[in-house]
């Protein structure tokens, strides 16, 4: 299993929040390794900050309070006239969002429904893997 885990204490407040990579090394142990917004590599912070701004344009109705980022598959159709070589499918990270409402009320949101929760750019893949086979 590779997940990344990303929890905002505060609602709305994308600046702070805590890093979790969860990942299985060679010998197969599952490993955790955490982090807060300091402890990011500086080549690595542009491609989290997209994924901040992907979760946060959810609207003012739902924040996101906790995110958890697979691997997965994007699949994109590219020629829907043609019957082979019509659909690509590239690999992607996935976001799977618990957001919260002022009210209290929470939901969980994929991207089957939020679109831009599917990071198909090769750096957020890169990222993923980054940390998520740091050790391994």
């Amino acid at each position: 299993m590779q997940e990344i885990h990303l929890h905002f204490p505060r609602q709305g407040k994308w600046d702070k929040y805590t890093m979790t990579a969860v990942y299985q090394d060679a010998d197969g142990y599952t490993h955790t390794d955490h982090y807060t917004q300091d402890d990011i590599p500086a080549d690595q912070a542009p491609v989290l900050e997209a994924t901040v701004t992907a979760i946060a344009s959810m609207g003012e109705d739902w924040q996101a309070s906790q995110v958890w980022a697979q691997l997965g598959d994007d699949s994109v159709i590219n020629n829907p006239a043609a019957r082979e070589g019509a659909v690509e499918v590239h690999e992607a990270v996935l976001l799977t969002v618990e957001a919260v409402n002022s009210a209290g009320g929470r939901r969980i949101c994929t991207p089957s429904e939020y679109m831009q929760f599917v990071l198909a750019d090769p750096s957020a893949v890169a990222f993923f893997r980054y940390f998520t086979a740091l050790n391994s």
